[in-house]
């Protein structure tokens, strides 16, 4: 509990449906306006997912993450910006025969998750290394594939923020750091509450944190209801935190969050109690030594 604490803000993600709030940001003015507005009330980096602004659903679509950076770089140079590349990685057996890929599948090369990444070059892009169940689905980031991306985001210059949802992708991170593919001491967030993962509860935080290389930077955060919860014990743990719609709608029971900025603010108020100091984007740059 030494320095100061870095929020992220987690615009619009690719699970959370438009249906389930009004308020979700969809079209690139409205993900990045999103992301401006958390920034001023204390986020110090936005991680970015973007949609189809017609339908709503998940895209991987360049021109729409060119259009949200432009978007965000016009009014803010300062603010951290994560790009996924989690995108590209969903199975979903069909019925008739589980080998053959059914509809929602999202399966691509693992060159292709990260070509937005390479040509846009972003401050920092999540390397997901999660191989587990997801609802119905599964997702799926073998070894191979993970290599591939982390060369990639090393030659493009880009920082990985490297996710972990459950114990299994710490010790396969520790890998790719015994074997030179990630630089140590590395950036992590570890992901609670995802069903079939790591739990969103005190001794599954701890435990995470026990797994990771020596001097990691970490953050933690939980879905749902846990969310808030998370970025007090984050924090107490001597981490980061992470709020947004990507993995939370709501401000309490029944009330939607009617923008992300309520969400980090709030978020900044509970940091704030435990006398924590929030971090500016300067300092979250300094922190992690991006340019």
């Amino acid at each position: 509990m030494t320095g100061k604490t870095i929020i992220t803000c987690a615009i619009t993600g690719n699970l959370t449906k438009p249906e389930q709030s009004p308020y979700l940001p969809i079209t690139p003015e409205q993900i990045a306006t999103s992301a401006l507005e958390a920034a001023e009330a204390g986020a110090a980096i936005a991680h970015i997912h973007v949609r189809d602004p017609a339908t709503g659903r998940p895209s991987m679509a360049i021109d729409l993450y060119r259009d949200v950076m432009e978007r965000i770089r016009a009014r803010n140079t300062s603010l951290v910006i994560n790009l996924t590349t989690g995108p590209g990685g969903r199975f979903v057996p069909s019925v008739e025969d589980p080998r053959v890929a059914g509809p929602g599948t999202t399966l691509m090369q693992p060159e292709k998750r990260v070509e937005h990444i390479e040509l846009l070059k972003p401050d920092i892009c999540t390397l997901d290394l999660n191989t587990m169940n997801s609802g119905g689905e599964v997702v799926i980031n073998t070894p191979r594939n993970v290599r591939i991306m982390a060369e990639r985001m090393k030659a493009a210059g880009v920082l990985p923020e490297i996710e972990l949802f459950d114990s299994g992708d710490c010790h396969l991170a520790r890998d790719l750091f015994n074997d030179g593919t990630l630089k140590g001491p590395g950036l992590f967030s570890l992901v609670l509450g995802v069903k079939y993962g790591f739990s969103a509860t005190s001794e599954t935080m701890f435990y995470a944190r026990s797994l990771l290389p020596p001097g990691a930077i970490w953050s933690g955060f939980g879905i749902g209801r846990a969310e808030f919860p998370m970025v007090a014990q984050a924090f107490l743990l001597g981490g980061h935190v992470r709020v947004g719609m990507e993995d939370n709608l709501y401000m309490s029971k029944g009330v939607l969050a009617k923008t992300n900025a309520e969400l980090v603010a709030h978020a900044a108020g509970i940091l704030k109690s435990l006398g924590a100091s929030v971090a500016s984007a300067a300092d979250a740059r300094a922190m992690l030594k991006l340019v």
